[in-house]
């Protein structure tokens, strides 16, 4: 599948920045001891200025709401859990709607708690923040979470809704209960009033080369202009917040290995991108996006 919008020039302007950060990239091996020369999906990379760490890539624990990990069963998605932190993939990606949500604890149990990056989000503004922050840290086991962002964004002037709500993330952050704080978003308005705001610590960013399942507008070839939300990130960046990129795979519609590879190779070539999270169903899943990533950090 060609790519809508993103012109050569700029994939090659990309990849160019990028080979100069890399020289100078790196604070980040894996905590399992990697070469700190060679860049890997399991880098411990720092989310924007935040200071929280977090592996560069993470486990999406949400396809189709969750239910695509589900139907394989709680001892599957432990193992699961399990497998990428074996692999270093210390990202843990949930939601209060996922099916998975209530799973998640028990997929944890036994693992270093300041080894894991845990973001979860809100749907929906609560009545009470800090409330729910609280009821989140309860269900997972946990004093705190690392990340917790509001949901699914689409409204063009949310600030003004979640206005109360969003006091309530500074009141838990400021207790420890949440070490950042953010909002992931599903329309290209959203995006942009997300990033006026000084609220977010964080963005979760829906991005990848052919505009399938982004923010934006249509382009006419089933796909939306990208550069839009490529100039937002970069702005992100800029101001020093984090930028964890989805839909990397299409929302899972990148069949051929190669569409992956190419949207995985995208997302590694662009400097204000600080982690990716896919969602993952199987170890095989998990093994090929590491490999992926790997591969295309090497080139």
């Amino acid at each position: 599948m060609e790519d809508n919008s993103l012109s050569r020039r700029r994939f090659l302007q990309t990849s160019a920045v990028l080979t100069g950060a890399a020289v100078l990239a790196s604070a980040g091996a894996a905590a399992w001891g990697a070469d700190a020369a060679k860049r890997t999906a399991a880098d411990q990379v720092e989310l924007g200025k935040t200071g929280v760490r977090l592996s560069r890539l993470g486990i999406g624990t949400g396809s189709s709401n969750g239910h695509v990990q589900t139907a394989q069963g709680k001892d599957a998605f432990t193992k699961l859990i399990q497998h990428a932190y074996d692999h270093g993939i210390t990202y843990i990606d949930s939601a209060d709607d996922y099916a998975t949500f209530d799973w998640i604890a028990d997929a944890i149990k036994g693992l270093p708690r300041e080894k894991l990056f845990i973001q979860s989000k809100i749907t929906g503004v609560p009545e009470d923040a800090m409330k729910e922050i609280d009821r989140q840290r309860s269900v997972f086991k946990t004093d705190y979470v690392d990340s917790v962002l509001v949901h699914c964004m689409t409204r063009q002037g949310w600030t003004d809704e979640w206005k109360r709500a969003m006091e309530g993330f500074d009141a838990a952050k400021e207790k420890k209960w949440i070490r950042a704080k953010g909002v992931s978003c599903h329309t290209l308005p959203a995006l942009v009033e997300a990033n006026k705001t000084d609220f977010p610590d964080v963005h979760l960013v829906r991005v990848n080369p052919m505009g399938q399942f982004m923010d934006g507008h249509r382009d006419g070839a089933g796909g939306v202009d990208v550069k839009p939300v490529l100039d937002e990130i970069q702005a992100m960046h800029e101001k020093g917040r984090g930028v964890i990129g989805m839909k990397i795979i299409g929302n899972g519609t990148f069949r051929d290995p190669a569409q992956r590879e190419k949207s995985i190779r995208f997302a590694m070539n662009n400097p204000n991108i600080d982690a990716i999270v896919i969602g993952m169903k199987s170890t095989a899943e998990i093994d090929e996006n590491i490999a992926m990533i790997n591969k295309a950090l090497a080139a």
